[in-house]
């Protein structure tokens, strides 16, 4: 088994554990947000909360990398996520909530954000696309299923359970941190053009900023973000529950067929985006994305809602991995992790102001409109990239 082949199956394993144990947390999050007598906007707070943590730790994450080596830092980002959860069982007031999702947040930005550095150290473009596919794959896969076994969770041991599910798969995910997945900060090293001095970090980041396609490929990845936190996490489980008159199990079982189906989408979708080129690939199933989430809005039965599940899951799976083959491509020599870093920065800002927008248009105007909104924000963000994002990867014919 090579060395590459080996860190990606370690990875694909820590990062199921991980967002498995988030997705689980899907169908009951918002309704347990919703028991500390708090409005539309609060629910959204206590998402955004989760994205406001990964913004802020992005960065960092990316230094934490470089200095101290890729492992360290997954091993921190799973410790302070299985924190995080933990005292979210034990919360007793809605600010000490907000505060654990932040701590519970801040180490799944760690995670997140190494895990993409570590994809970009050992890929190289010509293959980069199916790599990252199989890898982002895993990590869809894992937060689309994560409502089945969350709901089956919540509907039967209370909706404290995920909590404690989330915060086990986080622990475990530290722990294959440690044990099993290899260093791969050296490879970067080697990427690095001899004799080169890299500048500092915030001439790196100012060289990335100017660079066109860098920057539209985060806004698709801050829109995907926004609306799906928004939208997916915080809007489509109140209109199961409450609209359709869902069971939690029955929420968590759309969820998951969604998920399935855009796993089965994924891979051929990092090929394509290898053979024809990365724009082929996230235009398209941007705007498509968008689409789903007016099915969820004329959705009014659990077969409607599944529809929309299924819509979704198949469009962001297929558009989901070529955004970050395209942040990687873009990457000068040794700047992965100042890429990555900043790639999954921008994005999760859609994590941060995705429910909170979202949440106060539920409150003022009504979750329909609210879905309007997100497939409007996919559209806009999509067009934008389909006309002036250069091609970053033009593979031989």
């Amino acid at each position: 088994m090579t060395f590459e082949r080996n860190v990606l199956i370690w990875m694909c394993v820590l990062i199921f554990a991980n967002q498995l144990g988030f997705g689980a947390m899907v169908p009951s999050l918002p309704l347990y947000a919703e028991t500390f007598g708090v409005s539309g906007t609060a629910i959204g707070f206590a998402i955004g909360v989760y994205g406001l943590a990964r913004f802020v730790m992005a960065i960092p994450s990316g230094q934490i990398s470089d200095k101290w080596g890729r492992k360290p830092a997954l091993a921190i980002g799973g410790l302070l996520a299985t924190a995080g959860n933990l005292l979210s069982v034990y919360a007793t007031a809605y600010p000490e909530f907000l505060l654990a999702r932040f701590i519970a947040g801040a180490g799944a930005g760690m995670v997140v954000t190494t895990g993409s550095v570590i994809l970009a150290d050992i890929t190289t473009p010509a293959r980069r696309g199916r790599i990252i596919a199989i890898y982002q794959g895993t990590f869809i896969f894992a937060v689309g299923i994560g409502p089945l076994p969350g709901g089956y969770l919540a509907q039967n041991f209370g909706l404290l359970a995920p909590f404690w599910f989330c915060a086990l798969a986080s622990f475990l995910a530290s722990s294959i941190a440690l044990l099993k997945v290899k260093e791969t900060r050296q490879l970067a090293k080697e990427k690095e053009i001899k004799g080169t001095i890299l500048p500092p970090l915030k001439d790196q980041l100012k060289i990335l900023s100017k660079n066109t396609g860098f920057v539209l490929v985060s806004g698709i990845a801050l829109a995907h973000a926004l609306t799906r936190t928004g939208g997916l996490f915080n809007i489509v489980p109140i209109i199961g529950s409450f609209k359709i008159q869902l069971e939690y199990d029955e929420i968590g079982i759309a969820l998951a067929v969604g998920s399935l189906l855009g796993l089965c989408a994924v891979y051929p979708a990092g090929v394509a985006a290898d053979r024809w080129g990365r724009k082929a690939i996230i235009a398209p199933f941007t705007f498509l994305t968008g689409g789903s989430f007016l099915l969820f809005a004329s959705a009014d039965s659990f077969l409607g809602f599944a529809l929309a599940n299924a819509l979704w899951g198949i469009a962001s799976g297929i558009g989901g991995s070529a955004p970050a083959a395209y942040a990687a491509d873009s990457a000068p020599p040794g700047m992965n992790a100042s890429a990555m870093s900043l790639f999954r920065m921008l994005g999760d800002i859609g994590y941060v102001v995705g429910p909170v927008i979202l949440g106060f248009i539920v409150d003022t105007h009504g979750t329909d409109m609210a879905l309007y909104l997100a497939a409007i924000i996919l559209s806009v963000i999509g067009a934008s990239f389909a006309r002036f994002a250069p091609e970053s990867y033009r593979p031989k014919r």
